[in-house]
């Protein structure tokens, strides 16, 4: 008993010191970094068949690592404590493809340049022709988990809901000729087609570049100078074609920049 008490209080102490020193300094002076991630979203996070931790996220995480010279401790959390311990100092960053896409999450975090984009994309059977724009979808069954964006979006434009639970549902449902379509992200669709070539889908349409969003490495707003070495460090993983090899390898394609596929 007395062991353990012992060990939570030199915890909590070596957590209070590390919270005590910015993330710039531990960047400077090589340190360790603490880094939350969901460790079961693959493709951008997950363990592989050898329980080692892997995916885009954390494979382009560790390359800024060693750019910088610093050392990486995943602590694996889920989703919904996740920006709340960034806020609270447990965390000093969060590579787990998020969007700083609101007001209360842009004053509260700061975001590193982007190294993934993202935006919708529609399935259909390789058969079926008849989805070119996202404006053919009019009077298309549209396999959709309901109250997500991407189902309102197929429901503006004219597609008759099939409500599922999930996305591998969804598929599954397109495949059977009991959808026609379904809408969703375009990095879980990539990394579908990716993983199963014979699926018997295609990519009918997806949104223009103009409108995908980016995703990156998260961190406290009070922490923003820290950005300057990780930005520059993602800048030299750009250049020396480290995120495009990445991107290639986790997704099938180029998702690290906007322009190009």
């Amino acid at each position: 008993m007395l062991k353990s008490l012992l060990l939570a209080a030199l915890a909590a102490v070596s957590f209070t010191a590390h919270a005590a020193e910015s993330l710039l300094a531990r960047i400077n002076n090589h340190g360790t970094i603490v880094v939350a991630t969901d460790g079961a979203y693959p493709p951008f996070n997950y363990h592989d068949a050898s329980g080692k931790l892997t995916g885009y996220d954390i494979e382009v995480t560790r390359a800024i690592a060693e750019k910088l010279g610093i050392t990486v401790d995943f602590q694996e959390t889920l989703w919904d404590g996740m920006l709340a311990g960034l806020k609270s100092g447990r965390f000093d960053a969060v590579a787990n493809q998020v969007t700083l896409g609101t007001p209360e999450r842009r004053a509260a975090f700061a975001g590193a340049i982007p190294y993934s984009w993202t935006g919708a994309m529609v399935l259909t059977r390789k058969d079926d022709d008849r989805v070119h724009d996202i404006a053919d979808l009019k009077g298309l069954k549209a396999g959709q988990t309901l109250n997500s964006n991407h189902a309102q979006r197929a429901e503006a434009a004219g597609a008759v809901l099939v409500p599922v639970e999930s996305l591998p549902q969804a598929l599954t449902l397109v495949q059977q000729g009991r959808a026609d379509l379904t809408l969703h992200d375009s990095l879980s669709m990539l990394d579908y087609l990716k993983r199963t070539p014979d699926s018997g889908l295609k990519v009918a349409w997806e949104a223009p570049r103009a409108e995908w969003e980016p995703s990156g490495l998260v961190v406290a707003k009070e922490n923003e100078a820290a950005l300057a070495p990780i930005d520059a460090a993602l800048k030299e993983l750009q250049a020396d074609g480290t995120l495009k090899r990445l991107s290639e390898q986790f997704f099938g394609a180029d998702v690290s920049v906007r322009d190009v596929r």
